[in-house]
């Protein structure tokens, strides 16, 4: 069994310079001793108040089952083989009391963070929820492969801004991919490793980047396996067991009050606990006491309350995808199960940050009609919002709800703008053209293929225009278009990115069939979808009668057009101001500390990924801590572990039961690229769904 750091046995514990005499001899000190070899997990104060507070499942049954007027069902998560770290994230663990080392070095870890033994004062269960998957209601859901764990009493002397942010003074934790629960479905409750290390590494990212999210505090792997067919293909293969380990003030979320939904118009299925009301009013009174209570004080009067509850909720969800359209973050699968009720980042399957800026980005190769699309996250939050407005009526008026909702898209370009700007680095004025300016400044990205991430980083590169300034405009303006020039995508990069998803004949077919049988076209397909293919084939057409120089001379020309807007609306910012120099100052530092220098890209987690499948698990670890400073520079931490390095590890990194795949893991065929670059060719290989 290997573990990150030094191995402890029982039989193998030694204190420097005491004799094996002394320690006989210390009777005395037996019960201290017992005390301070305790595992730290063990010590955890657990206080599990969603369980006495909200009903919970009288059965004990085994198996796959409908459960009725009840939000949890006690579980008991199924042990793996030979639990082991991939990674630890010391930073969370600390939200629990825990010191990151000793949980790493902790024999028992790896066991009790991945379900495989249960920490006294744990009660593990799963939570039942309901939700609209790509927009039809699905009927029960509930975690399939997560486990509750318990609520950890927040420890004393923790940071007071996160206990604003979780005012409920416990954190709930959970383990995801523990086995079988009753709503496992068709499922077996487990997850792989790649899964998991996608889940561990960007809950952490988020955090680092300041979007609110979950957290992650380790992610465990075993000897146990269990078949996934990847891509639906029919190449199904054995893939490893892991664990995450998960951290939030709660995981309710909108598709929790959907358990009360009476019978679909257009699936006909129903929520289990349909016709049980009294059971949503207890889940709001949790929700708005535990998370919420500011407004449980504030409203004495129970609609009032509950108005201001869900004004809360979708104030918070505005603001949250407003981050996530500024960090170029797709969610993927923006299902209402996936959406939390205190407007945090839930659940990390096919996500993706974007690359090359493209408002129609599609993270997840199963979303055929983009409904989870880059540019359609606002609108489709909104409509989430509307659903669990109808799952919490008659608690909430409808007619209420609609009058809050009507405040969703002002509040979302409010946040979106206030990001922008910082992003921009117009922090004196509030110009009413800069909605133009950005909304250019897309365009071109989009026009030029320029990388998202990158070109937002660059412009703190671009100087504002001062008398003191020595260089001239057209010099200043050449020298800005060159440095964004090497951001933007060749001609190749370009036709690729452009080439239709949909066979020509299925295009030409369903092209008929919109004209011919319109009722049937809409059974099968949508206008939107089929616009986006066009678009795409008239974008490449152009691509096929243009050279690499044409399209550079006309990248230049976009670019020397926007820069001058940006330029001119820099001078502005300095009008007024007495000192110059302490504005750029402060506009450089404000779009540095804004515009992320390293994101979590698709390859980087995949370079991960692999290591960690032939049982390197140092990249993981090395990119996590990447990760958490990715406004700065790390010297040192520029590039992938294994470059340089022969792929080999330090001790305790490399997995033990991995030997046969060593040769495979010291030779990775690809070019490195810094982690701060943009993506190799092979990046666009990569499908996640």
């Amino acid at each position: 069994m290997a573990y990150l750091g030094p191995r402890l046995g029982p039989s193998r514990v030694f204190l420097s310079g005491v004799s094996a005499l002394r320690l006989v001899s210390s009777a005395g000190m037996d019960d201290m001793g017992l005390a301070m070899s305790r595992s730290s997990l063990e010590r955890l104060e657990f206080d599990n108040v969603a369980l006495k507070k909200l009903p919970l499942d009288p059965s004990e049954e085994q198996g796959v089952r409908q459960v009725k007027g009840a939000c949890f069902s006690r579980v008991t998560p199924q042990p793996l083989t030979k639990p082991r770290f991939v990674a630890v994230s010391h930073q969370a663990q600390a939200l629990l009391g825990l010191d990151g080392e000793e949980v790493v070095n902790d024999p028992l870890g790896p066991e009790y963070l991945s379900g495989s033994k249960v920490m006294p004062g744990s009660e593990p269960a799963a939570h039942c929820y309901c939700g609209h998957q790509f927009g039809q209601f699905a009927g029960q859901l509930g975690d399939g492969a997560a486990c509750y764990l318990g609520e950890v009493k927040v420890p004393s002397g923790q940071d007071p801004e996160l206990l604003r942010e979780n005012p409920s003074g416990r954190w709930e934790i959970q383990v995801k991919g523990a086995g079988l629960t009753p709503y496992s479905r068709q499922a077996d409750g487990r997850k792989v490793l790649r899964s998991s290390i996608r889940e561990f590494l960007c809950s952490e990212a988020m955090f680092f980047l300041g979007v609110p999210t979950t957290r992650a505090g380790s992610v465990v792997t075993s000897d146990s396996r269990v078949i996934r067919d990847v891509y639906y293909n029919g190449h199904a293969r054995h893939e490893r067991c892991s664990v995450v380990l998960r951290i939030a003030p709660t995981f309710i979320r909108f598709g929790s009050f959907e358990i009360f939904k009476p019978a679909d118009e257009f699936t006909g299925r129903q929520g289990p606990s349909y016709g049980r009301d009294e059971i949503r009013g207890q889940m709001m009174d949790y929700v708005i006491e535990m998370f919420y209570p500011e407004i449980q004080q504030n409203y004495p009067d129970r609609v009032e309350r509950n108005v201001a509850f869900f004004r809360e909720v979708v104030l918070r969800t505005a603001r949250l995808v407003a981050q996530w359209q500024c960090v170029g973050f797709c969610h993927g699968v923006l299902n209402t199960d996936n959406m939390s009720i205190l407007g945090l980042t839930l659940d990390y399957g096919p996500y993706g940050f974007m690359d090359r800026f493209d408002p129609d980005f599609i993270c997840n190769a199963s979303d055929n009609s983009g409904r989870y699309s880059y540019q359609a996250q606002p609108a489709i939050c909104r409509w989430n919002l509307g659903k669990l407005a109808e799952a919490l009526a008659p608690e909430l008026p409808p007619d209420r709800a609609e009058a809050v909702l009507e405040e969703y898209l002002d509040l979302y370009n409010r946040f979106y703008l206030e990001n922008m700007r910082k992003k921009l680095g117009l922090l004196k004025k509030e110009d009413p053209e800069d909605e133009i300016l950005i909304t250019k400044l897309l365009q071109t990205m989009h026009n030029t293929g320029a990388d998202f991430t990158n070109t937002f980083r660059s412009l703190s590169l671009i100087s504002c225009p001062t008398e003191e300034n020595s260089e001239g405009e057209e010099d200043s303006v050449k020298k800005a278009t060159d440095l964004l020039i090497e951001q933007c995508a060749s001609l190749e990069e370009l036709k690729a990115a452009n080439k239709p998803t949909m066979d020509p004949r299925e295009l030409a077919v369903l092209l008929s069939m919109a004209q011919s049988n319109p009722a049937l076209f809409q059974m099968i397909s949508d206008r939107a979808t089929i616009a986006r293919q066009l678009e795409r084939l008239s974008k490449l057409k152009d691509l096929m009668e243009t050279t690499q120089e044409e399209l550079k001379t006309k990248q230049a020309e976009d670019w020397t057009s926007w820069i001058t807007q940006y330029r001119k609306r820099l001078a502005r910012e300095l009008e007024g101001q007495s000192d110059v120099q302490a504005v750029q100052e402060e506009r450089v530092r404000v779009m540095d500390s804004t515009n992320p220098r390293v994101i979590l890209r698709n390859y980087i987690a995949q370079n991960a990924i692999e290591a960690a499948e032939n049982g390197d698990f140092s990249e993981v670890q090395r990119v996590l801590k990447v990760l958490e400073k990715p406004f700065s520079s790390q010297p040192g931490l520029e590039l992938p572990a294994w470059v340089g390095g022969g792929g080999t590890s330090a001790e305790g990194e490399r997995d033990e039961g991995e030997e046969q795949q060593q040769e495979a893991a010291t030779s990775m065929p690809r070019n490195p690229v810094p982690y701060d670059s943009k993506p190799p060719a092979w990046a666009n290989e990569i499908c996640v769904t």
